[in-house]
């Protein structure tokens, strides 16, 4: 009885651990051109909006394009909008959120460049831009991060990969699925169409 309760306790550290990885927090999140930040300051809406982060690293802020927010930590970055915005306000109050740029291609309805909170698992990007088409396959997809390709199987719940987070940068493109039809008997079709045309011309 030990024995197994001992057991228990290692596997639910273990996955507590791995979840840990996946999902990055404030000690291990740096922001890269490209990305953005939301940000809400309390009674000022002037300063207040989604605002980019630029190629030198500071935001696309029409007050705050002094404040470099790329390869710092969050609480870095926090305290650096605190330190430019109380030379606009006594005390402000604010909340910064940072959001990563993912594109997602392919089979999907609404295929683009979107900006994500962390945290945001490969089948909740996929969802939001707009899910597959009908002629999606989820069970292969393409994952480019950091320059090496994964294959990834969202159809698949087992595999993990669903539910894992997505990375600044990361590239999502959803394969689409073959149709013997589709794919081979319509264009041969059409080139046989097509050569038969050239004949009949050249015949008469």
């Amino acid at each position: 009885m030990i024995t197994r309760i001992i057991l228990c306790l290692l596997v639910w550290f273990v996955a507590v651990r791995e979840v840990g990885a996946q999902l990055p927090g404030e000690s291990s999140l740096v922001l890269r051109p490209g990305d953005a930040v939301r940000l809400t300051v309390w009674r000022s809406p002037e300063l207040s909006g989604e605002f980019a982060v630029l190629e030198d690293g500071t935001l696309a802020h029409p007050l705050l394009r002094d404040v470099r927010v790329t390869d710092v930590p969050l609480s870095t970055m926090e305290g650096r909008v605190r330190e430019r915005l109380s030379r606009l306000e006594s005390n402000p109050q604010f909340v910064i959120e940072p959001l990563v740029r993912v594109t997602v291609g392919g089979e999907v309805r609404q295929p683009g460049l979107l900006r994500l909170a962390p945290g945001t698992s490969i089948a909740e990007a996929v969802a939001l831009a707009g899910g597959v088409t009908e002629r999606g396959r989820l069970s292969r997809v393409r994952l480019v991060r950091g320059g090496a390709v994964e294959r990834v199987d969202l159809a698949n719940p087992s595999s993990g990969w669903a539910q894992r987070s997505v990375h600044s940068g990361d590239q999502i493109f959803v394969e689409r699925r073959s149709a013997i039809f589709r794919d081979y008997i319509a264009p041969a079709a059409s080139i046989t169409g097509a050569v038969v045309a050239l004949v009949n011309v050249f015949t008469r």
